[in-house]
């Protein structure tokens, strides 16, 4: 089970952070502390691979890969393969690509409910759902033009309204 999904600066401002597994939110920002703190004192030649049972109890592991300025990280159990979590979270940053065009850490800010989509539509409750970024993509544009739909919807008719302001 997939544990957290982190996207840290280099600086170490969390810039995505999903929890699968309740963490109360001052946890959470001791544990986005405590991950960066190891990812930025690793020699670069080391692997992407870390155990991080200290930080999220037994069994627990890290995946991380370095995207500009960005660490996007992977926390999970031993019911993932490493290599598989690695291969996901470059699905998640094609994705990301190909809606933001090169994406960068100003679209994650701007954009984070997107993001938040894109992620959401890759993983759910901590447990993979779609490993294809087209059908990802498929899916976030069909959300989008639902959403645009539902914003041009006006909940009173004009006839009413109208007839109300009066």
């Amino acid at each position: 089970m997939i544990k957290a999904v982190l996207v840290i600066n280099d600086k170490g401002k969390p810039r995505l952070s999903k929890f699968y597994e309740f963490q109360p939110p001052e946890k959470q920002q001791e544990l986005i502390r405590s991950v960066y703190g190891v990812l930025c004192s690793r020699p670069e030649n080391v692997s992407n691979f870390v155990q991080s049972n200290q930080l999220f109890g037994l069994d627990s592991r890290l995946v991380y890969k370095t995207f500009a300025t960005l660490y996007f990280v992977f926390i999970f159990d031993s019911s993932e393969n490493e290599l598989a979590m690695l291969d996901l979270m470059q699905v998640f940053v094609e994705t990301l690509d190909k809606c933001f065009s090169n994406v960068c850490e100003l679209d994650i800010v701007f954009n984070f409910s997107k993001v938040h989509t894109i992620l959401d539509e890759i993983i759910l409750g901590g447990q993979v759902l779609e490993t294809s970024s087209t059908e990802i993509m498929k899916a976030v544009d069909e959300i989008s033009r639902l959403e645009k739909a539902s914003n041009a919807m006006t909940l009173v008719p004009k006839s009413i309204a109208t007839w109300q302001s009066r």
